[in-house]
């Protein structure tokens, strides 16, 4: 599968002729399974956030971000490569009807994982005092050693998700991560509203306590939801396809897919700890004292990330609905199949990201001092910062497709690679824009913005060479972002309208983003952004398609 000859993906069109529509459709239905409970659960991130943020301030939030690109390290480390190798190597023996070994391979996985998520919490919680203070921030060790317990569990959690998305079935992880949120907002605002107004760093730490007490909540609704399975595993075990394989055999197979994958998503967190890194000492150094220095370095954590994140829930939904789908089409050789889930997944991306960039860059003073009411100097520092990192919405988006596929046809070290160079690119250009006083932590913005951009273009590259995909720009990245355009330019002129009318900043922001989504659902069809046949692969796309139909937006 892994061979470098052309003819092990370039299949003859004779054998891949008629594009499957009914695979694109289960791709979709999956990533909006998937996406509709990470809105969900970035509800709930937000309701934690946004409050949070209003009682800890800029300076808590320094020590609740600095936990985290920590935490987030570790636990890509022991748990992040899981999910997806899981699903990789289930979903490939199940296209085989090989139930037998898909099972082994997942509870092989979950052991490797469970032994690694050990070890990292015995890191993070013996080392979180040393890992503050090298980080020039102290005040974030009790946080640190607050989140380490979630590394315990999050191997399980992990590894059961990616046994049920390599089956294509993602509403045990939409449920779960629901529950993950509701019980982490649930005990971490409780815990943080018990210690903000005697110790920012005690509530900061309760905050970050959060995380651990969201994942046990969710690992037992994962048991709950893989004890009531037991009986169709028992079926499908039975009508299984005899295969021998060793467990020497599935091991050298995880490894494969683990070890390059854990690397490559390991890039990331690593890009957050090179800003923990590099932030807080370049402010110092270039004469900012420590109290404005942990303050500028909170606002990204604070008030930027949150509402960034949002719409990474989509990404990350289409994504994980591309893996096992992709493996599937090249394990087949439908090549077909294979372009279409590639196409299908970065044009939903780019439907979705564009509006999502474009409102935050001509919305961003608005909505941040809507959200941050108590903190209104605050949210106004932040305001460059949230325009700047929203352009990283789309260029993130873009280059997870690509990594994705790539990953997807086995050419797994590839996007390891490539995002490795764009956190080159990323430490050098945030270290130099850092040091600007004019600029300070929005150079770490714009350093982002060079890694994605680096990663993306090389990554499109390797797989125009392995897959032979051939991409309509029109189709894909212009017209979406004319659509997008347009809106863009709705909600300003209506935010400006409704605010002369009513001179209030959160009603005229609500208003601004219903004007938003009303414009943009229109420009959609209007520009030729969505078509009939993709809107009807969605689930209730029929329903969306009538609605359009009634609004004669489209026929």
């Amino acid at each position: 599968m892994n061979s470098d000859k052309e003819d092990d993906i370039r299949i003859s069109e004779k054998e891949t002729a008629g594009p499957s529509h009914a695979a694109s459709a289960t791709l979709l239905k999956g990533a909006t399974i998937l996406a509709l409970a990470g809105i969900v659960s970035k509800i709930f991130g937000a309701i934690f956030r946004i409050p949070l943020t209003n009682m800890i301030g800029a300076e808590g939030q320094s020590y609740y971000s600095a936990a985290y690109p920590v935490y987030q390290l570790l636990y890509t480390v022991a748990t992040a490569g899981f999910p997806v190798a899981i699903s990789r190597m289930v979903s490939e023996r199940i296209a085989r009807g090989d139930y037998i070994n898909a099972q082994k391979s997942y509870k092989l996985a979950l052991k490797v994982s469970a032994a690694l998520g050990l070890v990292a919490f015995a890191i993070m919680f013996a080392g979180a005092g040393a890992i503050a203070r090298f980080y020039k921030n102290p005040g974030a060790e009790a946080s640190m050693r607050a989140v380490s317990f979630a590394l315990l569990l999050t191997p399980f959690l992990a590894s059961m998700r990616g046994y049920f998305q390599g089956r294509q079935e993602m509403k045990p992880t939409a449920v779960s991560e629901v529950i993950e949120q509701m019980a982490r907002v649930a005990a971490g605002l409780t815990l943080a509203y018990m210690f903000y107004k005697t110790s920012l760093e005690k509530a900061a730490a309760g905050a970050t306590f959060g995380a651990s007490a969201g994942v046990l909540a969710a690992l037992i609704v994962m048991l709950l939801i893989y004890r009531s399975d037991r009986g169709r595993r028992k079926k499908l075990l039975k009508d299984s396809v005899l295969r021998k394989e060793t467990d020497r055999e599935r091991l050298k197979e995880l490894l494969i897919f683990v070890v390059p994958i854990t690397i490559g998503s390991s890039i990331m967190p690593i890009m957050f700890n090179i800003d923990a890194a590099i932030v807080m000492r370049r402010l110092l150094a270039t004469g900012w004292d420590f109290t404005e220095a942990k303050k500028l370095y909170g606002l990204m954590g604070g008030y930027t990330d949150p509402i960034v994140g949002l719409p990474f829930v989509f990404v990350d939904a289409v994504c994980v609905s591309m893996m096992p789908a992709i493996t599937t089409a090249y394990t087949l050789k439908n090549k077909a199949d294979l372009d279409d889930h590639i196409k299908a997944g970065l044009k939903t991306l780019m439907i979705i990201s564009y509006p999502c960039m474009i409102g935050l860059i001509v919305l961003a003073k608005p909505i941040l001092t809507m959200l941050y009411f108590r903190k209104t100097d605050e949210a106004l520092m932040a305001v460059p910062i949230l325009q700047t990192l929203s352009v990283t919405i789309v260029l993130l988006a873009v280059m997870r497709a690509f990594s994705t596929g790539l990953q997807g046809i086995g050419r797994m070290m590839l996007p390891v690679v490539n995002l490795f160079l764009g956190a080159l690119v990323k430490a050098g250009v945030s270290y130099v824009l850092v040091g600007i006083p004019e600029l300070n932590v929005n150079g770490a913005a714009i350093g982002s913005i060079t890694a994605y951009l680096t990663a993306g273009i090389l990554n499109y590259l390797a797989l125009r060479k392995y897959a032979d995909i051939s991409l309509d720009v029109r189709s894909i990245f212009i017209t979406p972002l004319y659509a997008a355009l347009i809106m863009g330019a709705g909600a300003l002129v209506s935010y400006k309208l409704f605010f002369l009318i009513t001179s209030s900043n959160a009603v005229s922001t609500l208003a601004a983003i219903l004007v938003a989504v009303i414009v943009y659902f229109v420009t959609v069809f209007l520009t030729g952004a969505v078509t009939k046949e993709e809107i009807m692969m969605i689930p209730k796309g029929d329903m969306i398609y009538r609605l359009a139909v009634r609004m004669k937006i489209a026929r």
